[in-house]
């Protein structure tokens, strides 16, 4: 694969090779999970690589007693809250979502408040205080789908404005009040990115993720989640030229999944930097037990599995 863009990620240092890391999850009986914006190294050492609600499902199902979740906190949280008898682990504490980060469960009552009558639709991308209290969650592949299945005729959308904007031109029927918070990764991206790399790969395809803003999302040729714009790539026939709006590690995996293919990012700087804090040693100091496990209060857990549980429903 050709690549405008060179891994994002950081030499890690463990004293132990990728081979020796896997036997020692086995002796603990521990998965590895790793999100397709985790460093190459970190993929590669893992059981099972995903999006984020695929490697919840996979922690749901794994017969594995540990997991360690090679992603951001909200990640951790929801493989805690569908499997609370796991111990679930993030190697890196620090690693969290801005964009979860700016809504709180005090902002969510608010938000109820002003409009009584308005269904909760939490996106994934949230801390486990923030789903317990909605009520129901999505993911940016199942957002169209779950916002339809309502009975309510009023949605309030958090957090992200330009997800819940795309479900909103989508879903006519309905009014969406939307909270203001957003990806800062994906919202970076402008239509000058557009119209630059349109004049720079004529005949390359843009796909998109929908965390990216409207007037993006409008000129792509196909968007959907991560997970949607890997099997675009991966399927199409060799050859095949792609421009990708979203993060970097999505172009990286590519480079592995689809070598035949040539793939540019849509613009510089489409890197998460909390989803790059993992390294090597952080996931060796997990699996030595080294970093303490995610807890969350037991109210907290069963409100937020409430919503959880009603988007897998659908």
């Amino acid at each position: 694969m050709t690549s405008a863009t060179v891994s994002a990620g950081t030499a890690t240092v463990t004293s132990m090779t990728t081979n020796e890391l896997r036997a020692l999850a086995e002796r603990r009986d521990a998965l590895i999970l790793a999100h397709y914006y985790q460093t190459t190294d970190i993929q590669q050492l893992a059981g099972a690589v995903g999006d984020s609600f695929e490697l919840a499902k996979m922690a749901a199902s794994a017969p594995q007693k540990t997991l360690i979740f090679c992603g951001v906190r909200f990640m951790a949280e929801s493989a805690k809250i569908l499997c609370p008898e796991k111990t679930v682990i993030l190697p890196a504490p620090d690693a969290g979502c801005p964009m979860a980060d700016m809504i709180t469960p005090e902002d969510v009552r608010k938000l109820r408040e002003d409009h009584p009558n308005a269904a909760v639709m939490a996106y994934i991308n949230t801390s486990a205080a923030v789903k317990a209290e909605c009520d129901i969650c999505c993911t940016s592949s199942s957002a169209v789908r779950i916002a339809e299945s309502l009975a309510e005729n009023e949605i309030i959308f958090l957090p992200d404005q330009n997800l819940g904007g795309y479900v909103a031109e989508r879903v006519p029927g309905k009014t969406f009040y939307l909270f203001d918070g957003y990806c800062p990764v994906h919202h970076r991206a402008g239509a000058e990115d557009v119209l630059a790399v349109r004049k720079a790969r004529p005949g390359a395809r843009l796909l998109v993720h929908p965390e990216c803003r409207p007037e993006v999302v409008k000129l792509a040729d196909g968007v959907g989640s991560t997970s949607w714009i890997l099997r675009e790539a991966e399927t199409a026939p060799p050859g095949s030229e792609f421009v990708i709006g979203t993060e970097v590690g999505v172009v990286e995996r590519l480079q592995i999944t689809a070598p035949e293919q040539t793939c540019f990012l849509l613009r510089a700087g489409f890197v998460c930097p909390n989803m790059k804090k993992t390294s090597l040693q952080d996931v060796e100091k997990a699996l030595r037990g080294e970093v303490p496990e995610i807890t969350l209060a037991q109210d907290v857990m069963d409100a937020a599995r409430a919503s959880l549980v009603r988007m897998m429903a659908v």
